[in-house]
């Protein structure tokens, strides 16, 4: 081979070297894979505790858009075995809810040998002459017969069953209430007039936030279908999905601050943190709708403070009391008003069973 030839192949190997070399640099980046995109917000931020003269510890804030939790630590006063939610015992067939043709009074009885039922003021159940917010906490003892339970319709535009459904029995519980108004229009002022009044301005902001008509073409004033939207549920499921596990499966946490748009909305705390995990699916969706359906609004840059949330426990703690009701034999309610709040305490004979705090 003569230095021509050897100075050709030289050449012809240094040009496949420098077009390799060029193709790695210039081409595969272009159809490499991209990497996993990054989460729209970092993680809740670690554990922290921080004590409330009243004796609650409080971790937080954990927050997503527009909502922001702090979870709330303590003791359990409930002992014995953990209730069923209603949830769980309607979707095992252990109780039944009835209709009884009054629009504020159902009957609710409670089949199982084993199990207790704890019902929350709130609960939404599905079916019936028409959809109802339950209006009273409960614990349904086993074997229980038929006992009455206040509630409130929230459905104002049927009388009748819906399709194949039942207008006889309820045949669910997934949802609850989705703004503290309707709780307040539900638990304060007991008035069925200011529940229909607060469930339709609720779907008109879920309507607007949505920017989708989310009336069900099935029943147009049915809150549970408003809320089972599709778009309603995937936009809640934005915060859901980044929310869900900031409770501990086994922990002390035993309830939660809810702060919307910067403002203290409304807490709530059990008897036991077994109670509360297994409510904090049901509660943590609530919350992410009312997220949604407040997201048009002014929106602080800034959680409520552990000092603004002392303030407001203690300032509902030390008012007067405004009712004491006896709902059943082992069940009996105190509600405190002040100028800012309304604090409801459930007891379970001398026990307390729930603390539901609300911002006016």
């Amino acid at each position: 081979m003569n230095k021509r030839q050897i100075l050709a192949v030289f050449t012809g190997i240094l040009s496949l070297a420098v077009g390799i070399f060029a193709v790695q640099i210039f081409w595969f980046p272009i159809f490499a894979p991209e990497n996993s995109p990054e989460p729209e917000e970092p993680p809740p931020p670690p554990e922290a505790h921080y004590l409330t003269s009243s004796g609650k510890r409080l971790s937080g804030p954990f927050t997503r858009k527009n909502l922001t939790f702090y979870l709330v630590h303590g003791q359990d006063t409930l002992t014995g075995k953990t209730p069923l939610t209603l949830e769980e015992a309607m979707e095992n067939k252990v109780v039944i809810v009835h209709e009884t043709g009054e629009v504020n009074e159902l009957t609710i009885e409670n089949v199982s040998r084993n199990d207790e039922v704890f019902v929350q003021a709130g609960d939404i159940v599905k079916g019936g002459q028409q959809d109802r917010m339950l209006a009273v906490d409960l614990i349904i003892p086993t074997r229980s017969g038929r006992i009455p339970i206040d509630s409130f319709c929230v459905e104002s535009d049927r009388w009748t069953a819906r399709g194949r459904e039942s207008g006889t029995e309820f045949n669910s519980s997934t949802e609850y209430a989705p703004s503290k108004d309707i709780k307040m229009a539900a638990k304060h002022s007991r008035s069925q007039g200011e529940v229909w009044a607060r469930v339709e301005d609720s779907q008109q902001k879920l309507s607007a936030a949505t920017n989708t008509n989310t009336a069900s073409r099935v029943s147009r004033s049915s809150l549970p279908l408003t809320l089972q939207n599709q778009k309603v549920r995937s936009d809640s499921d934005t915060y859901a999905r980044f929310l869900k596990d900031i409770v501990p499966k086994n922990s002390d946490v035993i309830g939660i601050v809810m702060v919307i748009n910067g403002k203290i909305n409304s807490a709530d705390i059990y008897g036991s943190s077994a109670l509360f995990v297994k409510l904090w699916p049901k509660l943590l969706n609530a919350g992410a709708i009312e997220a949604v359906a407040g997201s048009r609004e002014d929106s602080s840059q800034n959680a409520a403070t552990t000092e603004e949330i002392e303030s407001f426990f203690e300032t509902a703690e030390n008012a007067s009391v405004s009712e004491e009701r006896t709902i059943t034999d082992r069940i009996r309610m105190i509600n405190r008003e002040s100028q800012t709040s309304v604090f409801l305490t459930t007891f379970d004979h001398d026990t307390e069973l729930h603390r539901n705090y609300l911002m006016k």
